[in-house]
This record gives C-alpha cells, structure tokens and sequence, in this order.
C-alpha cells in the first residue's frame, strides 16, 4: 500500500488546509508590504506636490507683483506707448499715448490714424502733431509681427535745442566779428579804388574797362561773404525730399566740370551708390556738396585733380571728395570746420562750417583726411533708406 493511502483522510486535508493557509499568509505579508510602500510613495509624493504648488503659487505672486508695477510704470510713463498686431492694428495704449491721439483709438488702423494725426517735420523721426513735436522709435514685439511705438513729446527740447544753435552761431560770429569786419572792408575798399579811378577823364576805355571789372569782382566777392554769413547765421532748413544719391551727386559734378576746365584741373566721377536714398533738403545738401568741391578745386593748381565719389557705406551713403593739392597741416585740420577759419586769403573761412551744419542737420558728419604734399579727402555720410514711420 502507499503513504497516500496509510495517511487518513482527515489529516490529508489538514496539511492541504495549512499549505492554504500558509501560501495565504504570504500573500498577505507581500500585499501590506507593497501597500506599505505605496502608502511611502504616496507621502513622498503629496509633499513634493505640496513643495511645488508653493513655489507655483510664490512665482504666480512674484509675477502678478510684477505686472502691477510695470501696470503703474507704463501709465504713469510720460512717453505714449502704443502696441500694434500683425495687421498693424492699435491693441493696447498707455494714458500718455491716450493723450496725444485720442481716447478711442484702440482698434484703430495705425497707418490710416498716423496719416490723419502726423504732419513730417524737416527732421529724420520727428512728427508734429497738432502744437506737439513728437519723436516715434519702433521695436518689433513678438514674432507674429506685432511692434511696440514710443511717442516721446519733444516739443521742449525741440525749442531748446534750435535755441541753442542760434546762440551757438550768433556767439561764433560774435567772436570773430572783428576777423569778418576785417574781410568785409578789405574787398569793400578794394572796389572803392577801382571805382574812384573810373572817375578819372583822361583814362582809356580799356583801363576803364579793366577798373569796371576788378570793382565788379571785388563786389561780387563782397556779396558772396555776406550771403556765407546769413546762411552761417540763420542756419539752413531741412526738408523730407526723398533725393537719389546718384543724381546729388551729377548735379554738383555738373557744377565743378566747366570750373575745373577753366583752372586746368582734372576732374572725375565714380558713382557706386545705386538707387541709395537720402531724406532731406536737395538744396541744403547740394550746396553742402558744391562747398566740398570748390574747397578742393581752390587748393589746387593746374594739373592736379579732383575726384568725386558716392558709395555705400554700411547704411549710409558716402561721398567723398579727393584732390591732389597741397594737403593741409595737423594743425589746420584741428580748426578747418571752425566758422571763419581760412588758409586762403581770398576765403570766407564759412564754407566748411555750412556743410558741416547741413550734414550734421541731416544726422550725418564730414570726416577729413589730408597729408601734407599729398592732397586730402573730405568724407560726407549720410543715413540712407530713411522713410516715414507711418509707412
């Protein structure tokens, strides 16, 4: 017989009831001990949630703080501020920007309102509107196109300044009133003689002839310093013509060429500046041009040269005039925008001084250089490309 069969039924149900109960028992420890674990993890868990919705909330309270006090600085900032979509449509205004436009703008079409409200002023970025001058600075916002305005009032500083440079000027030619009395009685007394030998009866008609026109040039002479000096001294307005560089550029080449001919001089003209175009005044900045090439024309002799070039440099465009003359020494170059100062005898000493002020008017300057022997270059930059903000 075997073991199963010596073993009575009633114990073989207990060993398999046991097994049960034993193979239950671990089951149970295994279950509590994964609960126990789950139970840990779950605390873990709720404090580090507990963790990150205070860092949450203190950031959320940080940020709100923020917005409130950016809220108080943009309505209390005295420029307008005036924040445009991607269709160039008005969004969001500050009290200031409200103030200069207009309460109900918001919606409002930026071009059209622009049109309406901006008048161009004679300077780059400057806007009058209504008795207001205003200056607008554009940056783009965000990457769906939408750009923030600044509309700062200048109508202040704008006073202030044009105030300035009339004390400025009027204080240069208060300081060299004597060199300009000096100028002006020279060529004026010069005239007198030619024309007091006019009255002289036995002189011949060639001699008359002669006397007639040295008075005429030394009158001519005359005039031509006192028109520097007006210019110098009122100062010459800036317009917003839209000027081929191209064409400035012929415009005074035409000028110079007969000029140059009649003096034995040689002249040339490179123009590398393309379709490149200035906003300003064409006359203003013609002038400024012609003073340039007269300068270098009457620092040379015959058989030396001028040239004359319009370039790009950068986002401005350059005009440079060059000549081979005699240079000009360090010393002359230090003082040679100064109003008055000359090296010539028969000079103004105010050609310079005007283009400098034109070029300057235009948010441009005059570079030189010269080495003695060698001839000098006078660089004219000027912003390019400049167009109105409203566009």
């Amino acid at each position: 017989m075997s073991d199963a069969a010596q073993i009575p039924a009633p114990d073989l149900k207990a060993q398999e009831l046991q097994r049960a109960f034993d193979v239950f028992n671990q089951v149970s420890l295994e279950l509590t001990q994964a609960y126990e674990g789950l139970q840990a993890r779950v605390e873990s868990l709720t404090a580090e949630l507990a963790v990150a919705n205070g860092e949450l909330r203190r950031q959320y309270q940080e940020k709100e703080a923020l917005s409130e006090r950016l809220s108080l600085l943009l309505n209390a900032l005295p420029a307008g501020v005036v924040v445009l979509d991607s269709a160039a449509r008005i969004s969001e205004t500050n009290p200031a920007a409200r103030a200069m436009l207009g309460e109900a703008i918001i919606g409002c079409d930026w071009p059209a309102l622009a049109q309406t409200k901006l008048a161009a002023s004679d300077a780059p970025d400057e806007w009058q509107l209504g008795a207001q001058r205003v200056s607008i600075a554009e940056s783009p916002l965000d990457s769906a196109g939408g750009r923030i305005l600044l509309l700062h009032d200048i109508t202040v500083a704008h006073g202030l300044k044009a105030d300035l440079e009339r004390n400025q000027r009027l204080a240069a030619m208060g300081e060299m009133a004597a060199s300009l009395a000096h100028q002006l009685r020279t060529p004026l007394a010069t005239a007198l003689l030619y024309s007091s030998n006019l009255a002289q009866p036995e002189l011949s008609d060639a001699a008359r002839a002669r006397f007639a026109e040295k008075a005429t040039a030394q009158l001519k002479r005359l005039e031509r310093l006192i028109q520097d000096v007006l210019l110098f001294a009122r100062g010459e307005s800036i317009g917003r013509e839209a000027i081929v560089a191209a064409q400035l550029a012929s415009e005074a080449a035409h000028i110079l060429e007969p000029l140059c001919a009649e003096k034995g001089v040689a002249f040339s003209v490179v123009l590398a500046a393309g379709d490149s175009i200035i906003m300003g005044s064409r006359k203003a900045l013609g002038g400024a041009l012609v003073n340039l090439l007269e300068n270098a024309l009457q620092a040379c002799e015959a058989g030396a040269s001028v040239a004359l070039g319009a370039t790009m440099a950068g986002d401005r465009v350059s005009f440079s005039v060059r000549d081979t003359g005699p240079g000009i020494s360090p010393e002359a170059q230090a003082r040679i925008f100064e109003p008055f100062f000359t090296t010539r005898g028969q000079g103004t000493g105010l050609g310079l001084a005007i283009a400098l002020g034109v070029a300057r008017a235009h948010g441009g300057t005059i570079e030189v250089s010269s080495t003695p022997g060698k001839g000098s270059e006078f660089v004219m930059l000027l912003p390019a490309g400049a167009q109105p903000v409203q566009q």
